[in-house]
């Protein structure tokens, strides 16, 4: 009976063109407009950002360096004692290392063979703000080796300017992570959590079509029970899902370089762990499409709930917004949306590196959120049905 009720949602989801169009043609639209419009001008606030500092060299210079740094981008946070796995997993978005040594460099006119003061970020910060902090840092190494010179009579000293840019005594790079970050990078993922969590306004349609039909009833008179009826749902669903997300991530990999946009980067990827992040969030959206659809008893209701539902949980999530521009309370309670969770998880893998230890977090609360979910549909289904 399973494989004749998979049989039957098929077919229904064959026939909702609009459904499948929303599903697939929606966020395609989305990444290619998201991608090309944030390649070059997307310019993040870095001053939002959290970070730390280590001053090895602890002289008068280093510490002046690390004031004027406090300064444009707000105070520094404890550096824990495991600061680079922070770093790599975004608990800290960037550190400031100034080696031994610095001081001297600072005062050095020529360059020096070693570079001793250190932007390092995590590895999924935005590439404009990586650009913007870099900036920063050469700025004010370069103002600060101005001024060493300016208290030494420059007029004395036979010196090439370029030698006293802040590039010759600093240098930004990111933590060991993935691809570098690019707006293809980071809106692949984002757009293809929404697509995914979209079947919500497609089942819960779907499920009241057969409501008012009298499709479920005959079904329950046929024995089918509650769990096969929502398990047949699911598996067609988990089917679309993937195939969304091939879809995402080809148009990423061939289409936006086809535009003049960055191509999206799969090189080196935890494929496991991309695998199970996708199952994951699948999951989660279609057991909660479930739970809206046993509670709503129109198709009028379904086509409201479901897609406000998934914009709220989208502009806080950080789908819509980034969620380091948001105010300090928005940050907290973007950490209840479900689809921060899942966008998290895909960029520990597409950028971070990381492995199925990395996202085993994001990956629980997704699959705790679907069992929750699945489980509070079942019961109203089977309260309903008697």
């Amino acid at each position: 009976m399973l494989l004749a009720l998979i049989r039957k949602e098929l077919l229904a989801i064959s026939r909702d063109i609009h459904g499948l169009a929303a599903l697939f043609i929606l966020p395609i639209i989305f990444i290619i407009v998201m991608s090309m419009a944030l390649k070059d001008v997307y310019s993040p606030h870095v001053d939002k950002l959290a970070w730390s500092s280590i001053d090895q060299d602890d002289s008068e210079l280093s510490q002046s360096l690390l004031e004027r740094w406090k300064k444009a981008n707000g105070n520094p946070l404890d550096l824990p004692a495991d600061w680079r796995d922070a770093v790599r997993e975004g608990q800290l978005k960037y550190v400031i290392q100034i080696e031994k040594g610095a001081e001297a460099d600072l005062r050095e006119t020529r360059k020096p063979e070693q570079k001793r003061i250190l932007l390092l970020t995590d590895p999924a910060i935005d590439f404009g703000a990586f650009t913007s902090l870099r900036a920063q840092l050469e700025a004010i190494t370069t103002e600060m080796r101005a001024e060493s010179l300016m208290q030494r009579n420059p007029l004395l000293l036979n010196i090439e300017p370029a030698d006293l840019h802040g590039s010759n005594v600093a240098r930004a790079e990111r933590v060991q992570g993935g691809p570098r970050p690019t707006a293809v990078q980071h809106n692949v993922p984002a757009w293809l959590v929404f697509g995914m969590f979209f079947v919500v306004t497609t089942i819960a349609g779907l499920f009241v079509e057969e409501r008012s039909g009298g499709a479920l009833s005959r079904l329950f008179s046929l024995g089918a029970s509650p769990f096969i009826l929502l398990l047949a749902k699911v598996l067609p669903f988990m089917v679309i899902n993937c195939l969304q997300a091939g879809l995402m991530f080809a148009v990423g990999v061939y289409v936006i370089p086809l535009l003049g946009g960055d191509a999206l980067s799969l090189q080196g990827i935890n494929w496991l762990a991309l695998l199970t992040m996708v199952l994951a969030i699948s999951l989660a959206a279609i057991s909660l499409a479930l739970l809206v659809a046993t509670l709503v008893r129109s198709q009028a209701q379904a086509s409201v709930i479901g897609p406000m539902m998934n914009i709220l949980m989208a502009a806080i999530g950080g789908i819509m917004v980034p969620t380091f521009v948001m105010p300090a309370v928005m940050q907290t309670l973007s950490h209840l949306s479900p689809m921060n969770w899942a966008l998290e998880g895909l960029l520990n893998v597409l950028l971070r590196g990381g492995d199925l230890h990395n996202i085993r977090f994001e990956a629980l609360r997704l699959l705790a959120l679907a069992a929750i979910s699945l489980g509070i549909a079942y019961s109203i289904f089977r309260y309903k049905k008697s």
